[in-house]
């Protein structure tokens, strides 16, 4: 009974995380949001090594929802690269370059654990360029991806087949990330006075 109650979550986490692209996707292609390359290819990247991580730590249906959340950050990487940030600063360059080479040490260990912590570290190196862009230009992002990616991946987390370090502290920080960058760009848009979605 417990594996039929995680799968339900575990579908649920995915579902909501499916809606959630809808309007970051909508807003790309509106010109509204203008997504930072360096962050998303990042994230894309990172989402995969921690969905392949998790399969093999036995996460179970916790999983998809990092699984699915590759694939459309994937989508997101691709647009960015067209319609996203064209402001690249030395610090985004640094911060990539941090991120890629937090990838090659990942790539150096046969251990899940530290490939996951690696990993969420890393993710928190790729999000800066995102918080920079955020802080600067809050009007330009997309508001509701992120606080509905927190719902996806607490969802995502009830949802694990087996509770450890290495299937919980990856989607616990994108919990902590993302909901920390909704509270910036609602600080900044209110601040600014542009309030918007």
């Amino acid at each position: 009974m417990i594996y039929d109650y995680k799968t339900i979550l575990g579908v649920i986490s995915v579902v909501i995380g499916f809606i959630g692209y809808i309007p970051y996707y909508r807003d790309i292609l509106r010109r509204r949001t203008k997504p930072h390359p360096f962050s998303w290819i990042g994230f894309g990247l990172l989402l995969s090594i921690s969905f392949f991580a998790q399969l093999v730590t036995g996460a179970g249906a916790g999983a998809w929802v990092t699984g699915i959340s590759a694939v459309g950050v994937f989508g997101i990487a691709i647009l960015s690269i067209y319609e996203g940030e064209k402001d690249i600063t030395t610090f985004d360059w640094i911060c990539f370059i941090g991120a890629l080479l937090g990838i090659v040490l990942w790539r150096l260990t046969s251990n899940p654990l530290t490939a996951v912590i690696i990993v969420t570290i890393v993710d928190a190196i790729a999000f800066l360029p995102t918080y920079r862009k955020g802080y600067l230009k809050p009007q330009e992002e997309t508001a509701s991806l992120f606080a509905i990616s927190v719902l996806k991946y607490a969802i995502g987390i009830a949802a694990l087949a087996t509770f450890n370090l290495t299937t919980v502290l990856f989607p616990l920080s994108l919990v902590i990330t993302n909901g920390a960058f909704v509270s910036l760009l609602l600080l900044r848009r209110r601040k600014l006075g542009t309030l918007s979605p």
